[in-house]
């Protein structure tokens, strides 16, 4: 009898835990998926030498079977600077790997960089794939690349529809001055809040990486302060080769609502390869917003060079070339534009060939699809609207706002309007001003043979005396942005 009560007891024990025992049967079920701790590993140390750092990832499965992994690999493989090892296994690749009921993996990332080769990009980045019953899951790799200051969005806004992350810079009666010593990288938005200031100062390089770029809240300020020697640069944040007339790497400078006093500057700047250079929007304050631009290249855009809604603009001495949409685009608002030259060559594609260098509108739709007018006034004097198209300023106005513009001393290119029209003042139409390389861009005069030499309004010359390259227009002013030199 104790015998057989023993072996009883034995049995029920065996029941007892094989009925607790995990099932270690592979699950093919494609529902089930994967668990991370993150779904983006940050590496967010400045790396001042030849350097590298180490990030955990956990990987869940919650589930009451085992999964089978198919496949684990860096999308880089062994290009990336990227490495993973889990438990215990390192590789840019992984096959076949098991994870059991309710258990977990520990995954560890490395990357080591060198911050100082100026081909690494200032954001590095690669992506960790899972597969698991056919379904793919992505985490995000980044890591700093090299020696900046770097701006790293930690909040989110949405802006019709659409939303910002963004870090704030400036925050509300708190001036910040970036200067030349670092470059600044913004991944996401910096962010300038109502009744702050940020002062880009001369000389300073700003990287932004895609999605991202500066963004002025309404009553903020942003003032880009350059020289003609040090001008403040801003760009995408690739600096292979293959990127340096890369458009669309970059989101925008975009600014909202701006308050009286303190109007929005931009000054011995360039701004290339973004997909908006300058896009300013006032909704309650139509024209008292104000943003005043000289000596400034903007190239290279896959949208707009400069976009503007119901603002004030003056912008002097500038250049705005090659864009996907329009050089520029505006409705309603006030402009002046003294000593421009806009000449739209752009051929990454053929989407916008139906497209403008300008283009002017007093009327918008609203949600409902419904025109809302607002006045729109224009002035251009000395300036340049050139370009592949038949025409390349083109209006859109409604009778229900008032519409005035004025081309004096101009060169247009244009079949629908001509010399004898009003608004148009010793202007020259469709002769080529005979550009060095307007398809990289390059806007300077290349012949004395050019139609624009000696045929701007003194006036104006005197109003802007030196051109883009500090080259002297007083008495004999050349249409656009540049003088004509010579050989």
């Amino acid at each position: 009898m104790k015998a057989r009560h023993i072996l009883f007891i034995i049995t029920l024990f065996l029941l007892a835990s094989q009925s607790c025992k995990k099932s270690d049967t592979v699950n093919p079920d494609s529902n089930l998926k994967l668990e991370f701790s993150a779904d983006t590993v940050l590496f967010d140390t400045v790396f001042t030498s030849l350097g590298s750092a180490t990030h955990e990832l956990m990987v869940y499965n919650r589930h009451g079977d085992d999964l089978k992994i198919s496949s684990i690999r860096l999308a880089g493989g062994d290009a990336s600077p990227f490495r993973f090892n889990l438990d215990g296994e390192s590789a840019t690749e992984i096959y076949d790997k098991i994870i059991p009921a309710e258990d977990s993996l520990f995954s560890f990332l490395r990357v080591t960089i060198n911050p100082n080769d100026l081909n690494t990009p200032f954001v590095v980045e690669d992506e960790l794939e899972f597969v698991t019953n056919g379904n793919k899951q992505i985490i995000k790799l980044l890591a700093w690349g090299q020696n900046a200051n770097y701006i790293v969005a930690d909040k989110v806004v949405t802006l019709g529809g659409t939303p910002y992350p963004y870090h704030i810079v400036a925050d509300s009666l708190q001036t910040t001055v970036w200067t030349k010593e670092r470059p600044y990288v913004i991944y996401g938005y910096a962010l300038i809040n109502s009744y702050g200031t940020l002062r880009i100062e001369a000389g300073t390089q700003v990287y932004c990486h895609q999605g991202g770029g500066i963004l002025s809240w309404s009553d903020g300020q942003l003032i880009i302060d350059g020289t003609a020697e040090e001008p403040v640069v801003v760009q995408g944040d690739r600096l292979e080769a293959y990127y340096d007339d890369t458009p669309g790497q970059w989101e925008q400078i975009l600014m909202m609502d701006g308050r009286a006093g303190a109007d929005h500057k931009v000054s011995h700047a360039i701004i290339r390869n973004g997909t908006i250079g300058l896009n300013c929007q006032s909704v309650l304050k139509p024209t008292e917003c104000a943003l005043r631009i000289d000596n400034t290249v903007i190239e290279n855009q896959s949208g707009y060079g400069l976009f503007s809604i119901l603002y004030a603009v003056e912008a002097k001495n500038f250049v705005i070339a090659n864009c996907g949409f329009a050089n520029v685009w505006a409705f309603g608002g006030d402009y002046r534009f003294v000593h421009g030259t806009i000449a739209n060559y752009w051929n990454a594609n053929e989407h916008n060939k139906n497209e403008n260098a300008v283009s002017v509108s007093n009327y918008a739709l609203d949600g409902n699809d419904q025109p809302f007018y607002y006045p729109f006034r224009m002035e251009m004097d000395n300036c340049i609207v050139y370009g592949r198209q038949k025409d390349e300023f083109k209006t859109s106005f409604g009778p229900d706002a008032d519409s005035l513009y004025t081309f004096d001393h101009c060169l247009i290119k244009s079949e629908k309007y001509n010399a004898t029209m009003p608004g148009f003042s010793h202007c020259l139409f469709n002769l080529d001003p005979l550009f060095a390389a307007p398809m990289q861009p390059d806007c300077h005069i290349d012949s004395i043979a050019s139609p624009i030499i000696g045929m701007g309004n003194p006036l104006f010359g005197n109003e802007v005396p030196h051109d883009l390259d500090g080259v002297s227009r007083v008495g004999a002013p050349d249409m656009g942005a540049y003088q004509y030199v010579g050989d």
